[in-house]
């Protein structure tokens, strides 16, 4: 009998020992079971439901799929701030839930065939679906869900420690039955995100260096694994034909195809001409000016390429130009409000992006909760405990960014931008821009997509107007994740994205607590008594009306303390594909569900 086999037979006898001592609540005090949780309301999906609407339970399983990856990959470990991941390694992943992606947050048993959920969510249970494999035949217990979230809150990526630092307790009512204790019984998501995290094989991972990037193939018990890869330039995923959950309500219609290839360019130019010439199958557009101009020639004539925008309702968030607060120049509100005034998004729009844009003005864009009016009575009384530690402009007025009438002529907001940096304490000196000190006033634009160059160099060109410096740095793509780990950065572009039901995510881009972190998401640097209030506000809200009216008092103090400059968003996927796919009648709301999609017979 094997070492390993000989542990599994101790353990499962122990737990049996464990089931049959008291437990904390009593057979009838005990909720029943449920194949699903909301974070607020009710289900959409009955307990007997077959699969997602936007599934087709009939989808032909078949064919090999090639898509794109950028820049290069070192390490199959997506889960520490080491290395680059490879694109794709969550598909050999399964979570003990599925969320569904036509309801605002609510999830469905994937490895859990059953929840358990009291009324106060103070705890949750999950019992396992009895077939749960791994990629190996090594059975899916309660000892690797305890694992997961030991090894992924000790040695993961920071994340992991702050975003589930509301556990108190995990244990194992049975080899295949976990309960989690929660410490943060007003977190009324904290039910929800765990059954979120892909649960990793003890067996696998236990003699193994969990903190360094690796190529070793993993181990998960999800519907793909690694079938090949070219380090740094390629990996193939191969549908694996044991994969245990393929008949859940949850993974009927999905996962079709039976192989999918991701290969890597440097050059998002080098990448849309290879897409024309049929070197991979499927293509989501993010630039303007490709989207308007690149999708030409004789794929698109005659059909064998469809271009299209699809809708979708979700919550575009906030992209911008991001300051770094910890830099002195950035620290000063009025300097970060000054600083707005040179980009001028409606020449942008006009002239980059054939007007393809709405320009952003709330960190909640595209939502309910954006803050676009005076705040409600409602709002007010969330904010009220927090009146004199915000700008005064939350209560009186409408956030909007600076505009223009986009015919590059800035000359008042210029005016209006020295104004205001001569408040904090900037004088234009013979065209230079100095403070008391003698300090000028220069600062370095970190991109990794060479395609911004053209978005960054007419601000800058502004910004020159007012004495400042500013340069463009392009790095690759590990320099550039290492450096944002690292918050190493004047100011970058980038974003924070949100969902429908915003909730601990929020500490990760905004509280105090993961200012000073390395590899948080806080990349601004915002350390703001007030808004950790809101933050936990929103983790605590009770209901959904309450959870909105929250993040609109929150948006408003983060538009009026000007961390931002604010650029634009769409409110649609420009997707591009050869004409080999076939995909369900009805997308879902919040997705662009390439997962349900298959290959033409």
């Amino acid at each position: 009998m094997s070492h390993r086999k000989s542990r599994s037979i101790i353990r499962a006898l122990i737990l049996s020992l464990a089931m049959t001592l008291p437990s904390a609540y009593a057979a009838s005090e005990m909720p029943a079971a449920s194949h699903g949780i909301a974070m607020h309301g009710d289900l959409k999906y009955p307990p007997d439901f077959t699969h997602f609407d936007y599934s087709n339970p009939e989808a032909p399983k078949g064919g090999d799929v090639r898509l794109s990856g950028f820049g290069t990959f070192d390490s199959f470990n997506p889960f520490i701030i080491k290395g680059t991941e490879a694109s794709g390694i969550g598909m050999i992943y399964d979570s003990l839930t599925e969320k569904s992606q036509d309801e605002p947050f609510s999830e469905y048993g994937r490895l859990a065939k059953a929840i358990y959920l009291p009324e106060d969510r103070s705890w949750i249970e999950f019992e396992l679906q009895d077939n749960a494999r791994f990629s190996d035949g090594e059975p899916v217990q309660a000892d690797d869900v305890i694992y997961t979230f030991k090894l992924l809150r000790e040695q993961g990526a920071p994340f992991y420690r702050a975003y589930y630092a509301g556990i108190s307790d995990i244990k194992a009512l049975s080899p295949t039955r976990v309960r989690f204790e929660f410490g943060e019984t007003d977190n009324k998501e904290l039910p929800l995100i765990v059954g979120e995290v892909p649960i990793l094989p003890k067996h696998y991972w236990e003699n193994r260096d969990f903190t360094k990037p690796s190529l070793d193939i993993p181990i998960g018990s999800g519907p793909y694994v690694v079938e090949s890869f070219d380090a740094g330039r390629s990996v193939t995923y191969k549908r694996n034909p044991d994969y245990w959950g393929q008949d859940l309500p949850v993974n009927h219609g999905r996962f079709n195809f039976d192989r999918i290839t991701y290969d890597y360019y440097r050059d998002t130019t080098v990448a849309l001409e290879a897409f024309k010439a049929g070197e991979y199958d499927f293509r989501q557009e993010y630039t303007s000016k490709d989207w308007a101009t690149g999708y030409t020639g004789a794929p698109f004539d005659d059909g064998r390429i469809i271009k299209k925008s699809v809708h979708n309702e979700n919550p575009a968030g906030m992209q911008a130009f991001i300051m770094n607060t910890r830099r002195p120049m950035f620290s000063n509100t009025r300097v970060r409000e000054a600083l707005a005034y040179a980009f001028d998004f409606e020449w942008t729009n006009q002239n980059l992006f054939y007007s393809a844009y709405t320009r952003s003005n709330s960190f909640f864009s595209n939502s309910e909760m954006a803050a676009t009016a005076l705040p409600t009575p409602e709002e007010l009384e969330i904010l009220e405990p927090i009146r004199d530690q915000v700008p005064p402009q939350v209560f009186t007025e409408v956030y909007k960014a600076p505009s223009t009438n986009g015919d590059g002529q800035i000359r008042g907001q210029l005016r209006t931008a020295l104004r205001l940096l001569k408040e904090a304490g900037w004088e234009l000196d013979n065209g230079v821009l100095k403070n008391k000190q003698g300090d000028t006033f220069d600062f370095e634009i970190l991109l990794v997509q060479k395609g911004f160059e053209r978005v960054v160099a007419p601000m800058i060109r502004n910004l020159e107007r007012m004495g400042i410096t500013a340069r463009i740095r392009i790095v690759d793509v590990s320099q550039y994740i290492n450096r944002l780990r690292q918050f190493d950065f004047d100011m970058i572009v980038s974003g924070f994205g949100q969902s429908n039901s915003p909730g601990n995510e929020q500490r990760e881009y905004w509280h105090s607590s993961t200012a000073d972190q390395v590899g948080s998401r806080n990349y601004i640097g915002i350390k703001n008594p007030a808004i950790d209030y809101l933050v936990e506000q929103i983790i605590q809200a009770p209901d959904r009306e309450q959870l909105v009216l929250r993040c609109r008092a929150l948006d408003r103090v983060l538009q009026w303390n000007h961390y931002v400059i604010p650029q634009y968003h769409l409110s649609a996927y420009r997707i591009a594909y050869w004409d080999k796919f076939a995909m369900p009648e009805r997308s879902p709301l919040y997705d662009l569900g390439f997962d349900t999609w298959w290959i033409k017979p």
